[in-house]
């Protein structure tokens, strides 16, 4: 039978396995699928998915300088990654309707197909990966995923 201080150093080890265990995952290269997504359009969907996911609060748009915050790089590195998107046909700029001088970010058709195309790639993957899974199992750790995720976002605007 398992004590308390038993249980509560199996939770810890666990608990300490997940820095690691992200940081494996942030290293570990794209999973092959059938669907084929290259490194640049994985880039590419990262800033896809910041323009689709919009403001983060009241009377903010979504510009360079919002890119580059919420990826944590430099405005210029931003830049660069948003003048790619636009020269892939992906994102147009556009006046702001709240102040005509500022340049904001706006998907196009193909741009919106782009990240069709990656989610299915995602799903694809994530399939893969939990193929050997209960159905159960998928389909909770896809919520907690989401949670957790959600929760990250929670944290960052209340900062």
């Amino acid at each position: 039978m398992e004590t308390s201080t038993q249980s509560a150093q199996k939770a810890a080890e666990l608990l300490d396995a997940v820095g690691p265990a992200f940081s494996r995952l942030r290293r570990t290269a794209a999973l092959n699928v059938e669907t084929q997504v290259s490194r640049k359009d994985m880039t590419r969907t990262l800033v896809l998915n910041i323009v689709q996911d919009g403001p983060d609060g009241n009377g903010q748009e979504i510009t360079v300088g919002v890119v580059g915050e919420r990826l944590a790089v430099d405005p210029s590195v931003a830049s660069r990654m948003v003048s790619d998107c636009i020269s892939a046909g992906y994102l147009v700029r556009a006046a702001s309707q709240r102040d005509g001088r500022r340049t904001i970010l706006v998907l196009t058709d193909e741009g919106l197909e782009m990240l069709s195309r990656f989610r299915s790639h995602q799903r694809a993957a994530y399939e893969r990966i939990t193929l050997d899974w209960p159905a159960q199992e998928r389909l909770e750790f896809a919520r907690l995923l989401i949670k957790y995720v959600d929760s990250i976002a929670d944290l960052q605007q209340g900062q």
